[in-house]
């Protein structure tokens, strides 16, 4: 349900409750704390940034928000629906994108996202009209008839991209969506991510690369050591701090780490 807030002039305000809640997540792999206790939560129809340096968590935490890995401990619930009690009505409303993502390589990105919209339940006529203008925007449409194994990693990012948006999910999840993609493919995901959060729709995806987070987002959340540090507007969390990048060291503990102490022998020439 809703909740209520008071606005500057007095007025009670209803709040959209969150896309994503996640309340005492853990997860442990043998002796390794990956994800130890966290809560967040993530505001509906926002460019939301999870970021943190590798081994942080990232991928552990969006694993169980979106019901690809089982937690030990805590609860998730996405556009109002435990993920682990509710998994059916989750999966319909959320579309992810993983790192790595393995697919049917022997279709083609046509054949892909008819095989990919028709296991949603979607009609045929309308997922091939769909698909069509996801092919076209996404620059893809010169591609369709060639097989996925025959794309490259930015082609890759695109049709797995496509595959994810073509149901219409309430949220979006991706893992590194930029990781390994040209200049000019980022830049078409770039814009048709920022249209669809433009619609009401919630985008979450993990980076480390603070530079893109904080060109893209409005909300961040910021990870270490398997804990949440911050979390909040993107000018909340970066406070005084010139960048986020700079707010990012402070809060990890990264800030000022001395990198050469140790290796006074580089450099100059082999001795």
């Amino acid at each position: 349900m809703p909740e209520e807030t008071i606005d500057a002039v007095g007025d009670a305000v209803q709040v959209p409750p969150p896309a994503v809640q996640v309340e005492g997540l853990w997860k442990r792999f043998g002796g390794q704390v990956a994800v130890a206790g966290i809560d967040l939560a993530l505001p509906a129809g926002r460019f939301i940034g999870l970021v943190g340096p590798n081994g942080a968590g990232k991928t552990t935490t969006l694993s169980m928000v979106t019901g690809l890995l089982r937690p030990d401990q805590g609860r998730v619930r996405v556009a109002g629906h435990d993920v682990w009690r509710d998994p059916v009505e989750v999966k319909a409303r959320i579309g992810v994108l993983p790192e790595g993502l393995r697919m049917f390589e022997r279709l083609s990105g046509r054949e892909l996202l008819a095989y990919s919209g028709r296991l949603r339940g979607l009609p045929g006529e309308e997922v091939d009209q769909r698909a069509a203008q996801l092919l076209d925007v996404l620059d893809l449409a010169g591609a369709q008839n060639k097989l996925v194994i025959d794309y490259s990693t930015g082609m890759r990012k695109k049709i797995g991209l496509a595959a994810a948006l073509l149901h219409n999910p309430e949220v979006l999840f991706l893992d590194e969506p930029f990781e390994g993609v040209d200049p000019v493919s980022a830049q078409t995901i770039r814009g048709v991510l920022e249209r669809y959060t433009a619609s009401g729709a919630t985008v979450v995806f993990s980076s480390h690369v603070m530079e893109l987070v904080e060109s893209l987002c409005d909300w961040v959340a910021v990870m270490a050591a398997g804990r949440i540090r911050a979390q909040g507007p993107l000018a909340e969390v970066r406070g005084a701090r010139p960048t986020l990048q700079a707010a990012f060291l402070e809060l990890v503990g990264a800030q000022g780490r001395d990198t050469g102490a140790s290796l006074d022998w580089l450099g100059g020439g082999a001795r």
